[in-house]
Formats: structure tokens, C-alpha cells, sequence
């Protein structure tokens, strides 16, 4: 047994800063912790029960492992209060901890890169001259233009939805090339949802709210990507919603985007809502057949490759969900020519993405369907595969499974499968409660956090499903079927062109094989 002398005490102190480091141990030891030893006890005396939990909490091991390496022995901890130790923690240790606080390194380094002068020095990709214009997405090109050249003025704030991979991303990046690129010392933030929402969380932790508002208010263009990330984050939104306020009263751009309109993000605030709706709210389309083919040639002539016609058309006509199939479809034709040291033909683009066609869904996707119906709820699709029960997430996985039935190949225990493992006859039931409720022309209920909402089921349907493009007139509808059919006999055309020049040339050397 050793005894509780000073001296042993002291070691035992070394022992721990050698363990914990000295910052650490000068933080939550020095001048507030008192050691004695008692027998086969350890008795650790704190100034508050906030500290002597914190220490029991996060401490005891390494106070174990020390009081054992100094007096060989393993010693059962107690901890108790000292008010005495409140008196040296009053005068001393907030000193040392806002010294720590303030003279960190990191820190410092975070408040110098937060604060840091705007504009920014990288330099985003996308540009307004290389996004391909079509029927789907004109409007939205006519709006960023707009922007670029009268910022701050007509589309304030410009609010961009559309599906994933339709070219949202890209005109953000063109706007903010377009702006900062002839006026140099223009102030402007472009991030993600997730990345607005990381810095406030941050901030507020860190007590630096003054340099997150100070980064995000004082600027002439604010650009925020994939802004239906703020939804179920009330203090984000209030927030974001102060900042919103402070840029348009000084006359300065805000541009945003999202998966879904405005409207169909669930909880997110009203006042957010209808500042959105006060600009201009502009939707994007999936490509139409000329678009997707034009996105090709201008990725063959970036990839510096030369892509026969019929190739292109081919791979236009299979593939119309978005703009990211596409590529990764030409991709993979590009890789399987040079892999085979094979001429570009249509056999070996046929060949190359065969298993692509199979698995390549219709316009609207599964994935697709529970992403938009999770927003409108204010879920995530992680939400819809789990097994609970509540009002809300049963609602959303019901119409999320009855739109996905309805407007995709999927069978019964497909669709189960993808939501989370679902037997097929929960997929069954779903569908028959949503269609029985359609049928009866009721409204669905469910809760958010400002109590509980009610909507017409039809309306609400109608409008998930406008987010893909499923509810065009018959005329548009006709219009579609002949320019598929126009579609397909060019591809005919290209590749009865093919077999003739084959022909010709199988001719020639028969005749130059005669003579």
C-alpha cells in the first residue's frame, strides 16, 4: 500500500499528462482535480458533479492504468465533490481554457478559411455555351442567360428543380462562371445544401456565427445546389431564410436547385415557400431524342474520338433517362473499341451495351419515384425501407409503391425487393389501399412537425407524378409516338446506309479480283 504523500500524488498526476497530453490534462485536471489514495481506493475529488461525471465518464481508465504504474497495484476508483476545488477552478482554469480556446491552431486556421475574402479561386466547370438546348430544358437556359446577363433583377431568386443527371448542376455552374468571370472582384458562394447546413452547424457550435453570416450575407451571388436538403432542419431553414432576406433586400442574386419543386418538399417552412415562389420557378425535363444525340457528339469530340452517326443514334434512342446514362453508355462503347483495337461500328456498340439496354429502365425509375415522394414528406429513402409503422412514413412507402407498380415494369416482389425487403404481398396490400383510396376520392392525412396535414389523395398523386413527366395532354403524347417512330426510321436508314457502303465495297473487290 503506498501513502497519499504529495510526492506520489505528483507522480501520479505526470503519469496522467503524459497519457492525456499536457493541453488535456491542464483543461479538466490542473487546479480542479484532487487525488488521494486510501488502502486499495483511489478517491477522486472534483469541484462540481458536471466535471466528476465528465472525468468518470471519459477518464477512468487512464486514471486506472496510471495510479497502477505508479503504485503497482490496481486501485478501485471514488469520486466525490470538493466545493473547496470550486475556488482555485474560479480563479485559475477558465483562464487556461480560454487561452487553449483561443490559441489553437486549428481553430484559427478554421476562422481564417471561413472568413476568408470572396470570390472564391476555383473555378466550376459547367458553362453556358456547352449546355445542349432543347424542348426540356430552353426555358431554364433562357432563365440562367437571363441571370447571367441582368443579375439581381427579373428572376430573383431563379429556382431550378428537375430529375437527377438532367443538367440542374450544370447551368448553377454557369451561372456563376458567367457573372464572376468578367468582374473579378464580384463576391459569391456556391455550395450544397449539406455543405450550408455543415457550416451552420459549425458555426454554431464553434460561437462563430458572426464569420458564417459574415461569409454568406455580404455577397452579390449566392448559389446553393440540391436545396431540398434543408428540409426536416427548422433552425437550418430559419437561418437560410434570414440570409435569403438580407441578399435580396441589398439586390443581390440568389440562384437554387432541387429534385422537386418547391411545393413538394416536405416540411420545409411556408415562408421559404412563397419566397421561392416569388421568382422564378423553372422545371427541367428528360432530354427528347435531338438533345440526347447532340449531348453525344459533344462528348466524342471532348473525348477527342470519332463516333460514326448510326453509333450515336443508337445509343440516343436506348438511352432517355438522363444525361449521365448517356455518357457512361458512350463510355463504355469508346472502351470496348480500343480494348478490341476494333473499328467504331454499329455491331460493337450493339454488342458493348447490350447488358446496359436490358437493365436500363424506363424514363421513370424506381429510385426516382421514392426520391421525389421522400422529399414531398420530408423523409429519406432510407426512411421508406425501414419497417416502422408511423402514419407518415406508411402513407409515403404506400404511394411510393403504387406509383412504381403503375408506372414501371416492376412486379409485386421487384418493388418489395428494392424497398427495403419487403414481401410481396405488403407491396399488394399498399397498392390496393392507395387505388381504394383513389377510388373513394378521400384525402390522405399525416403529421408534420407543425401538427397534422391533409390533402386530397388524387391531387396529390397528380402531382408526383408531373414531377416525371407523366401527366401530358394526348396530343403531346401523339406527338411523342410519331417522333419516336421518325427516331427509329433514321436509325433504319443509318444502318440499311451501312450495309449498302458493305455491299459497294464487297462488289468492287470482286470486280478488281477479276480483272
Amino acid at each position: 500500500m503506498i501513502t497519499c504523500a504529495d510526492g506520489v500524488v505528483s507522480q501520479l498526476e505526470s503519469c496522467i499528462a503524459d497519457k492525456l497530453g499536457p493541453q488535456r490534462f491542464n483543461v479538466w485536471f490542473k487546479n480542479a482535480i484532487r487525488f488521494s489514495f486510501t488502502e486499495d481506493y483511489l478517491r477522486v475529488s472534483a469541484p462540481n458533479p458536471f466535471i466528476s461525471a465528465w472525468i468518470e465518464r471519459h477518464f477512468s481508465e487512464t486514471i486506472i492504468e496510471a495510479a497502477r504504474e505508479v503504485g503497482d497495484q490496481d486501485y478501485t476508483l471514488s469520486f466525490d465533490i470538493d466545493p473547496e476545488l470550486a475556488k482555485g477552478l474560479g480563479k485559475k482554469q477558465p483562464d487556461r481554457q480560454v487561452d487553449f480556446v483561443a490559441n489553437n491552431p486549428e481553430r484559427l486556421a478554421r476562422i481564417q478559411r471561413r472568413s476568408m475574402d470572396l470570390p472564391q479561386a476555383r473555378s466550376l466547370k459547367g458553362r453556358l455555351d456547352d449546355f445542349v438546348v432543347g424542348p426540356s430544358n430552353r426555358l431554364a437556359h433562357a432563365a440562367a442567360k437571363s441571370v447571367i446577363d441582368n443579375p439581381g433583377t427579373m428572376y430573383n431568386p431563379l429556382f431550378i428543380h428537375g430529375g437527377c443527371g438532367l443538367g440542374k448542376t450544370h447551368l448553377l455552374h454557369a451561372v456563376c462562371n458567367g457573372i464572376s468571370e468578367p468582374n473579378p472582384n464580384l463576391r459569391w458562394v456556391y455550395v450544397s445544401g449539406e455543405e450550408f447546413t455543415n457550416d451552420y452547424v459549425y458555426a454554431i457550435k464553434a460561437h462563430e456565427e458572426d464569420a458564417f453570416r459574415n461569409r454568406y450575407r455580404n455577397v452579390d451571388l449566392l448559389v446553393i445546389d440540391d436545396v431540398h436538403y434543408f428540409a426536416n432542419k427548422r433552425a437550418t431553414q430559419q437561418e437560410f431564410l434570414n440570409t435569403f432576406k438580407a441578399i435580396d433586400a441589398a439586390g443581390k442574386q440568389i440562384v437554387l436547385a432541387s429534385d422537386a419543386h418547391p411545393k413538394l418538399i416536405g416540411h420545409f417552412s411556408e415562408s421559404l415557400v412563397s419566397r421561392f415562389l416569388s421568382g422564378m420557378v423553372v422545371r427541367i425535363d428528360s432530354p427528347d431524342f435531338g438533345v440526347r444525340a447532340e449531348v453525344l457528339r459533344r462528348k466524342a469530340d471532348r473525348l477527342k474520338v470519332d463516333i460514326p452517326e448510326p453509333v450515336i443514334l443508337y445509343i440516343a434512342e436506348h438511352f432517355r433517362a438522363n444525361i449521365r446514362e448517356l455518357e457512361g453508355a458512350l463510355l463504355k462503347v469508346v472502351a470496348q473499341a480500343q480494348v478490341m483495337g476494333s473499328p467504331m461500328t454499329l455491331s460493337l456498340a450493339e454488342r458493348a451495351i447490350r447488358d446496359l439496354v436490358r437493365q436500363t429502365a424506363p424514363v421513370v425509375m424506381l429510385s426516382d419515384i421514392e426520391s421525389v415522394v421522400a422529399i414531398f414528406f420530408g423523409l429519406t429513402p432510407a426512411d421508406l425501407h425501414t419497417s416502422r409503422k408511423s402514419r407518415t412514413i406508411a402513407l409515403a412507402r404506400g404511394i411510393a409503391m403504387y406509383l412504381a407498380r403503375k408506372h414501371t415494369a416492376m412486379s409485386f416482389p421487384e418493388i418489395g425487393r428494392f424497398m427495403g425487403n419487403k414481401n410481396h404481398s405488403t407491396v399488394i396490400l399498399a397498392c390496393r389501399r392507395i387505388s381504394k383510396l383513389l377510388q373513394n376520392n378521400e384525402p390522405a392525412r399525416w403529421m408534420t412537425p407543425t401538427g397534422q396535414k391533409e390533402q386530397n389523395l388524387a391531387v396529390l398523386v397528380h402531382e408526383l407524378e408531373e414531377q416525371f413527366g407523366l401527366t401530358e395532354s394526348p396530343a403531346v403524347q401523339q406527338a411523342e409516338t410519331a417522333q419516336a417512330a421518325a427516331q427509329a426510321a433514321r436509325i433504319e436508314a443509318a444502318k440499311q446506309s451501312v450495309q449498302s457502303e458493305k455491299a459497294a465495297q464487297a462488289a468492287e473487290q470482286a470486280v478488281r479480283a477479276i480483272v
